[in-house]
């Protein structure tokens, strides 16, 4: 199972295009609102998870954590104890953690990106804390999965579903949704 993490005020493709893509490659996938079922989008657009943090029952079923970025929605993440459990758990159990855009700042509050590939958008690469960081618009190192931001979460998710399942299945879904790249 993968966890997507909504909070209010996160950016929606960030969120929204790696459930998309996850589930086109057949990856079972939750979205989970922290502190509602209803969670509104940056841009003002509300989202209705499939399951509440209060609802989230463990987590010995996950094989990822997805944190999208967009403000305040980051910031609502990473005071949030059940998202920041569940970044620690997939981290100590090597299970995929995916931040994009403002969200690998959660991770490098947690110390969890010293010495690790990653990016972010501009500006947080001071919040990285210890992370190599590169200006590549996703970053994969061992189970972290780091993208700069809105414009670049079809790579990220296809990065994500790589990983959860095969490149083979990765390119069928790019080429299934007209995917340039």
């Amino acid at each position: 199972m993968v966890y997507v993490f909504l909070a209010e005020g996160f950016e929606e493709i960030e969120a929204l295009t790696p459930v998309d893509i996850l589930r086109r490659g057949k990856v079972e996938v939750k979205t989970v609102g922290v502190g509602g079922k209803i969670i509104t989008s940056s841009h003002g657009i509300p989202v209705t998870a499939d399951i509440t943090t209060d609802e989230l029952s463990g987590l010995s079923n996950a094989e990822a954590v997805v944190l999208p970025g967009g403000m305040p929605g980051t910031l609502n993440l990473e005071k949030n104890e059940t998202v920041i459990n569940a970044v620690k758990y997939c981290y100590d159990n090597n299970k995929l953690i995916g931040a994009i855009c403002a969200a690998p700042s959660v991770l490098g509050h947690l110390g969890i990106l010293k010495g690790k590939r990653a990016t972010a958008f501009p500006g947080f690469d001071k919040e990285l804390d210890g992370a190599d960081f590169h200006n590549d618009y996703v970053a994969h190192d061992g189970m972290i999965i780091t993208a700069r931001g809105m414009g670049v979460s079809v790579d990220f998710a296809l990065e994500l579903l790589t990983v959860l399942k095969d490149g083979e299945t990765a390119d069928r879904v790019k080429n299934s949704i007209q995917c340039r790249a």
